[in-house]
């Protein structure tokens, strides 16, 4: 292979790089960083392309960890040239939505706080709470993050006692609706008792709810409540004074008393130490607080900014800088892009002056079609609400800075425990299950400085052919499960382990000196262990053993170290455990599917898709079976002749 096939990195060709720098304008735009493979892993924006792109490697530029690694591994940079700084913000943001590059993300993907989805691709949406955001189908919209749970399980659970809404995931019966239609409660989506279009009204009024317009939703319900009224449809006005009733005991939670209760805003406010910088945005409707959301940055703060005292006085907002005030930005920034645009408020109140702000507004503003403004109150009503925004704020950080502290005490206690040279920022864990060999399955959990990073979590099925039903082999899978991890290091040679962030600074396998063996023989034949430290942690006595040390080390068993690995493998055994379970149950719903003539894996799902069950599909007609999407009337009336033999 020829240094062409894979192009160095700018940092070790710096004549290039140079040449590359001095090609882009010093104009308005949007960069990508590329690395060897062509893919897009940074993008940005900036008034002056050429200043902003050759930051990143002067020498003198102390980057965060995060952003130097990016560096390392950039091998090309393209850009695109725009007419106005706005249009480059617009334009950033739709690239990093397309492209979704690896170190682009700000926010921190810790499925910490829930969102609510709504499923508007489908003909009949559905609600639900998630911890996963952008999972979905691109018309499908999210709400949040929210910080408390269990308030929206409840306004998700007053909605459908309010709304006539679908109550349940999956129809209970196949050819009749539930109690809940007899009720009033559900529509009868199951049975498409309702058009699409009549259901899709009926669930924009309750995404009115999560998008802080509760109020308006109210007016627009009471306008059409005197209409039904004066048509003599008592019937009909009776059930939205309900709903009216019910949306309003909804609402009735905090008041935030501000000068003008008719405008609607939004109030952010951020607290931070060294490493992390923790965002409150507060969303207020007609004087009502109706959301809190709550973001936490990892942004180190550069060197000749000083950190802030770790417990300043709640009403003693940080001094306001440049760094600030780029968190903020970048944080809103994020935000609106997915807001819709009646979710954007008029008046947006900011503890710090954004970096970009009148940028940011009139982007705002455009989308709005009314005028947005953004502002930093130093006096009176609004800045008391800001102080009440950064306070919570403040809460929120000292509870991560606890967290932090004893993640940080395991993470030494371990690298002391285990005599390495540097803490180790991502540890990997591997576990096996199955039953007697059947449906095998393997584990990759990934812990990142303590914290269970749950968007680089994998799973394996088994390929070994001698783990069969009723002879299973955990050494054999775990060294299958290891080389397959691993593979792509051996198969491409320029492809970099230190410093990789993929790459793993502690692998602890789940199991005894047996299992440890295994993965050791197959990281040797792979020439792979001189980089790699390897260790397993014992169930029943937790022991922690090292490559070809016969007896554990001298630990115990509340140690730090020791419980950190403990949460590492109890985390990779209920990963484990997790899937297996659920290849097992998809078996169990396909077994008999698999012995119809001609029915193969795509039809199978398009049939359980269509009727939910294997009974149900037994139940079905020729007919019936004949409307799902590729099953025409022969192979209807085989599927039906082989569950009815006679």
């Amino acid at each position: 292979m020829t240094t062409s096939e894979f192009p160095l990195p700018l940092l070790k060709e710096l004549e290039r790089l140079e040449n590359r720098l001095k090609e882009i304008p010093a104009e308005p735009g949007v960069y990508f960083m590329k690395d060897a493979n062509e893919r897009i892993i940074y993008i940005g924006k900036s008034r002056k392309l050429r200043s902003r792109v050759r930051s990143y490697f002067r020498d003198s530029q102390r980057l965060s960890e995060r952003i130097a690694t990016m560096v390392r591994l950039v091998v090309e940079i393209e850009f695109i040239v725009t007419d106005t700084e706005a249009e480059a913000l617009a334009l950033e943001a739709n690239l990093i939505k397309q492209h979704q590059p690896y170190f682009n993300v700000l926010l921190k993907d810790d499925k910490k706080y829930p969102y609510v989805c709504i499923t508007w691709s489908e003909d009949y949406p559905r609600f639900f709470i998630t911890r996963k955001r952008f999972l979905g189908k691109e018309k499908d919209k999210f709400y949040g993050p929210y910080t408390d749970s269990r308030l929206l399980r409840e306004i998700l659970r007053l909605c459908k006692r309010i709304f006539p809404l679908r109550q349940r995931p999956q129809p209970l019966f196949k050819d009749r609706p539930c109690l809940n239609y007899d009720l009033g409660r559900c529509p009868g989506v199951c049975q498409s008792l309702v058009s699409p279009e009549e259901y899709r009204k009926t669930v924009q009024k309750v995404a009115m709810v999560f998008q802080g317009r509760t109020a308006e939703l109210i007016d627009i319900l009471t306008e059409q409540m005197h209409k039904q009224s004066s048509d003599l449809n008592f019937e009909s006005a009776a059930r939205i004074r309900d709903q009216i009733a019910g949306l309003k005991s909804l609402s009735s939670g905090e008041k935030v008393s501000l000068p003008n209760d008719t405008v609607s805003r939004d109030a952010i406010a951020l607290a931070m130490d060294a490493q992390h910088a923790c965002v409150q945005l507060f969303q207020i409707r007609a004087g009502q607080l109706v959301g809190r959301l709550a973001f936490v940055a990892e942004v180190p703060r550069p060197p000749s900014s000083p950190p802030p005292p770790l417990s300043p006085s709640p009403h003693s907002p940080l001094p306001t800088t440049h760094f600030e005030g780029a968190v903020l930005q970048r944080v809103l920034e994020e935000h609106y892009q997915t807001a819709e645009d009646v979710e954007i408020p008029t008046e947006i109140l900011v503890q710090h002056d954004l970096v970009d702000g009148e940028i940011l507004a009139d982007v705002l503003t455009q989308r709005k079609g009314r005028k947005v403004t953004i502002v930093s109150p130093q006096r009176q009503m609004k800045a008391e609400l800001i102080e009440m925004v950064e306070r919570n704020a403040q809460y929120e950080l000292q509870r991560l800075q606890k967290l932090s502290d004893r993640n940080s005490q395991a993470v030494e206690d371990l690298a002391a425990i285990l005599d390495l040279p540097e803490l180790p920022h991502r540890i990997e864990g591997y576990d096996i299950s199955h039953i007697q060999g059947s449906n095998a399955v393997a584990s990759q959990v990934v812990f990142i400085d303590g914290m269970p990073a749950k968007q680089h979590y994998r799973h394996y099925k088994i390929k070994n052919p001698t783990v069969t039903i009723g002879h299973s082999d955990d050494f054999a899978s775990l060294a299958e499960v290891i080389g397959r991890r691993f593979r792509k290091y051996i198969e491409d040679p320029q492809l970099q382990r230190m410093g990789n962030p993929d790459w793993p600074d502690l692998v602890m396998i789940d199991g005894g000196k047996g299992q440890l063996s295994s993965v050791i023989s197959v990281l040797q034949d792979m020439n792979l262990l001189e980089d790699l430290r390897v260790v397993s942690l014992a169930k029943k006595r937790e022991e922690i053993f090292l490559p070809g040390e016969s007896q554990p080390l001298e630990t115990e068993a509340e140690q730090p170290g020791v419980q950190l690995l403990r949460r590492l493998r109890d985390e990779a055994h209920r990963f484990a455990v997790t899937f297996h379970q659920n290849q097992r149950t998809n078996k169990m719903r396909r077994s008999r599917l698999d012995e119809v003539p001609g029915l193969g894996h795509h039809r199978q799902k398009q049939l359980l898709g269509h009727f939910r069950s294997v009974d149900y599909i037994r139940q079905a007609s020729p007919q019936q079976l004949a409307e799902v999407p590729g099953i025409g009337p022969r192979l209807a009336q085989e599927i039906y002749d082989y569950f009815h033999p006679n």
